[in-house]
């Protein structure tokens, strides 16, 4: 099968919007493969970190992201065969990913590693970028996002279940400071693709907005088979 015709779905959006969780559900439903894009990003800023890597040396940063070895297995995410699923989600590994995040030399280095990821019989890839820089030309393109209220209650919920300490007033600056870095890169800022579906999440539950994505995506297939056109 070339390349091109695999079929991907893109689901982006900002931080706490619940697009991991929806696209790993998705990707599920339709066995698909999947990748959570943010997760590369942080599993950098976590490896920049146990190796004491400086956050304002983008060189080395380059270097780390480059030299990732992680796969995903499910929802969990390993680096170098060490479970590292709990660690990367720390609020400080966060904070670190999405400050380099906006540096030019990482996201080149992750660009190749993100585009591996795509092969038979799918993929659902989720981020700030994927629909935008990553696969432009992807089946589907969802656009998912939340209140900043909404987005910072699901991430207090996510880290009192895991037994981690956690501040609302905190949580929603931070949420609100990564917005604004993320909306204000010079480099693949964070946006709906022009021919994305936007989805708004505030008050749908993860099962509603995978079967509004699932419906999205039987459409756009029939579409490909009615006027097929190279991807």
């Amino acid at each position: 099968m070339p390349l091109t015709t695999i079929p991907v779905i893109t689901i982006d959006g900002p931080t706490a919007s619940g697009k991991g969780t929806v696209a790993h559900l998705v990707a599920v439903r339709l066995g698909l493969h999947y990748l959570d894009s943010g997760a590369l990003y942080r599993l950098t800023a976590l490896s920049a970190m146990r190796k004491h890597i400086d956050p304002t040396d983008e060189h080395g940063l380059a270097k780390a992201a480059a030299g990732l070895n992680c796969h995903f297995n499910g929802e969990h995410v390993f680096l170098s065969n060490e479970d590292v699923s709990a660690a990367i989600r720390a609020e400080e590994v966060g904070n670190l990913a999405s400050r380099i995040a906006t540096l030019p030399t990482v996201r080149q280095a992750l660009y190749a590693l993100q585009l591996g990821f795509r092969s038979p019989p799918g993929l659902v890839a989720d981020g700030r970028d994927m629909g935008t820089v990553i696969f432009p030309r992807a089946t589907l393109k969802v656009f998912l996002t939340a209140s900043a209220e909404a987005r910072a209650g699901r991430r207090f919920k996510q880290l009192i279940a895991k037994g981690m300490s956690a501040n609302m007033h905190d949580l929603l600056k931070d949420l609100n400071e990564r917005d604004a870095r993320d909306a204000n890169r010079t480099i693949a800022p964070l946006r709906p693709a022009e021919d994305a579906y936007l989805l708004e999440t505030s008050n749908m539950t993860a099962e509603a907005a995978v079967t509004q994505v699932l419906a999205w995506y039987a459409a756009a297939r029939k579409r490909e088979e009615s006027h097929p056109a190279v991807k």
